[in-house]
This record gives C-alpha cells, structure tokens and sequence, in this order.
C-alpha cells in the first residue's frame, strides 16, 4: 500500500497492466467481421519509439513501453470537478497496479476547465510519446484533443456524453442516455405497449432523450402519439403532464430523476394514466434517487440502468485502497485503464487500431459489458428494473454478451 501511495502522490508515470479478467467458460464462436470506416489518414502519426519520449528508470533495453496519456479536470474551478478528477485518476491506477504489467506508464496532463487548455495537454502527451489518451471529461475538450490526436493517429477513450464529439479516433466510455432510451423502450415494446409519449425537460439531457426516444420507438415499431417538454422544476409539469395523460399512450418515458420526477408521476396518475392503464419508463436517473420507490405511482414502472451492484467488487478494490468510495463515474477510468493493458500485446504505436476498438464482441466493464460503435459511441449492456415498494427488482437482465445482437 505504501509502493501504491507513493505513486499516487508523485502522480508523473506509473507502471500497471493486463486486462479485466474473462469468464473462464468457452468463448463463443466469432461474429461474422465486421468492416471499420476508416477516418481520415494521420498526417504526422506515432509510429516508432523515440528517445525522447518518457520512460521510467530501470526499463530493460530493447523494451517499448505503452505510454498512456490520462487528461483531466484537475485544476478546475470547481471543487467538486477537482474532486472527481481525482477519484478517476485513482480509479486508473487502480486497474493499472491490478494488472501486473509493468511495460505500460501512465502520463498524467491536466484540461482544467475544458476546452483550449485540454489542447495543450494533448500537446505535451503526445511529445511524452502517449500511443492512446484516455479522457478528457467534457465535451469542449474532447472537441480540442481529438485532431490533435488524429493528426498522430492515437486514439481518444474519452469520457464526456456529447455524440457529437464522437468519431474518427475518438470514442465514448460514458453512459450515454440513448442506450438507456433503446433499452427500456425495446423492452417495453417487446411487452405488447405500442403507443408512446414522452416527457422531456427543456435541457441539453432533454434534447438527446427526445431524438434517442423517437429513434427508438420507430426502431421498436410502435408510435409516437406525444412528446411534451417542460421547465426542468416541479411546478412547471401540471399541464404537460396533463397533456400525455390524454394522449391515449400506453407507455410514458420520463426523462427526469429526483423532486421533479416524484411530481409528475403523481400529476400522471391524477390525470388518468394510472399505473394499472399507463406503464412509466425511466432512464439512468432514476437509478440515482432511492426515494422514488416510496412514490406509489412509480410503482411497477420500468428504467433502464446497470445491473445492480454490478460495480460492488470495484467499489470494495477501491475503497480498501484509498479508504474511501470512488466518485460515480471513476469506474469509467478503470475501464478505459483495463482496455489498455487488454489491448497492450500488440506492436508498439500498432496496437490501439480502430478494428481493434471497435471488436463487436465487445469488452467486460466495471457496470457490464460494452463495446464501441463505428461512429465512436459507446453500446453497453443493461438491465431493466422495475420500481417496487422495497426498491428496483430486475425484470431482464444485464445481457453478457454481444453474440446473436445486430452489430
């Protein structure tokens, strides 16, 4: 624990490996291949070891080591992102010295408040010799990072939730609400409900629920019969509410978490779209409030989230390291960190490919398992939960592996 601490608190380069671990069962027979778009061509790439990259002292001779570039917020403004960032890159030391290969060095740059800054990070990761960036956190910087990385060909396993900063080298690990949308929604549609309506605040979360929501439902064959927008505070969702509940729908998602949430579902039930005629669906937000299930109008709804405790053995690991529990999303850096070191046998500056990104058997996560889309998005596997008085119960579980899904 001392060799771990030590390391934490110079924070430069530290030596990690290997791979989350695989089900010891036979592996499924492979998919058919799939064909990966190629971006466009780098112009300057990383392609050899050079003597002026990073290396740790005592590195035998002859030996390339897989220099990974971590970016976060760590001088950020805000406390609570600081805060994060460390719980993050704690999380990826975690999977680095759970590994056991000491071949890879993790290079730490900060992005501060995002954007331009996160730039010259990537800068300085790129002249360290970095093959693959792990990060940045917002969108902005994702934004600024990616042709910079393009242009060496390295890879970008970022975390912001913006699509639209996804693609040709850049990758999401985040939980994206679309896959949560999909999900809960298929299930839905696969239980005989046909009609859909929505309520979606006027957000940024809003907009991206909204597109992935009708997406889904044509994807689903079933019909949008209303999608109704709302301020994002409790006393702004009487008449939307009201407004779906005589839409004729049989199935409401509701793109909201917390106070406003256990406002609307009442106000629903009021109108007429009582739970034994209307069946209430959820995101991931729902999963983060524990006092939905005391709202009797929530009960028998279904939300679309992680398998339960699915992070339990990751949040023990971390808080017998670190003496305290990870922030929400740090187990997106030990995924990010595992992935590496799966993908570190290759040749050196050969190994990070977009085919090898984007295999559609996928990969085993913190929360489950995931795998990329050609546009850099990220598919995950989740359960569906249905609200009960004594908290969610799964309906459907988490899915274990990709096989027999379209890719």
């Amino acid at each position: 624990m001392r060799f771990m601490s030590r390391f934490c608190a110079i924070a430069v380069a530290v030596a990690i490996a290997a791979c989350t671990p695989r089900p010891e069962s036979a592996p499924p027979p492979a998919p058919p291949m799939i064909v990966v778009p190629q971006g466009p061509i780098a112009a300057n790439p990383l392609d050899r070891d050079q003597p002026s990259y990073l290396r740790l002292p005592g590195l035998a001779d002859g030996v390339t080591p897989v220099r990974v570039g971590i970016i976060l917020p760590f001088t950020s403004t805000s406390a609570p992102t600081r805060a994060l960032a460390a719980s993050m890159l704690k999380a990826a030391e975690l999977a680095m010295f759970a590994s056991g290969n000491r071949n890879i060095l993790l290079i730490t740059a900060d992005e501060g408040n995002g954007g331009a800054k996160a730039g010259d990070a990537a800068q300085q990761l790129l002249s360290q010799g970095a093959e693959v960036i792990v990060g940045p956190l917002f969108g902005a910087s994702v934004a600024a990072v990616a042709p910079i990385a393009r242009d060496r060909a390295v890879p970008v396993l970022a975390f912001s939730t913006e699509k639209s900063v996804a693609g040709n080298g850049a990758y999401l690990l985040s939980f994206l609400p679309q896959n949560e949308v999909r999900r809960v929604v298929s299930y839905a549609a696969a239980n005989g409900h046909r009609q859909f309506a929505a309520l979606v605040p006027q957000t940024a979360y809003g907009d991206v629920t909204q597109d992935a929501f009708r997406e889904s439902v044509a994807a689903a064959r079933g019909t949008v019969v209303d999608v109704e927008r709302f301020a994002p505070n409790a006393g702004a969702v009487a008449g939307p509410a009201s407004a779906v509940a005589k839409s004729g729908a049989d199935a409401v998602l509701i793109a909201q978490g917390g106070v406003i949430l256990r406002a609307i579902a009442p106000t629903l039930s009021l109108d007429g779209a009582t739970r034994d005629k209307v069946k209430l669906l959820g995101t991931g937000l729902w999963d983060d409030d524990k006092a939905i299930a005391r709202e009797s109008s929530l009960q028998g709804s279904w939300y679309a989230a992680p398998a339960p405790n699915a992070d339990a053995e990751f949040v023990e690991r971390y808080r017998a390291a670190f003496g305290s529990a990870p922030a929400q999303i740090a187990s997106l850096a030990y995924d990010a960190v595992s992935l590496v070191a799966l993908l570190s046998q290759g040749a050196p500056y050969h190994r990070f490919t977009a085919a090898a990104l984007a295999d559609p058997n996928g990969f085993a996560g913190v929360n489950g398992i995931f795998r990329f889309n050609n546009d850099g998005t990220s598919e995950r596997g989740l359960a569906v939960l249905e609200m009960t008085a004594g908290g969610p119960v799964v309906v459907s579980p988490a899915p274990t592996t990709f096989q027999g899904r379209n890719s």
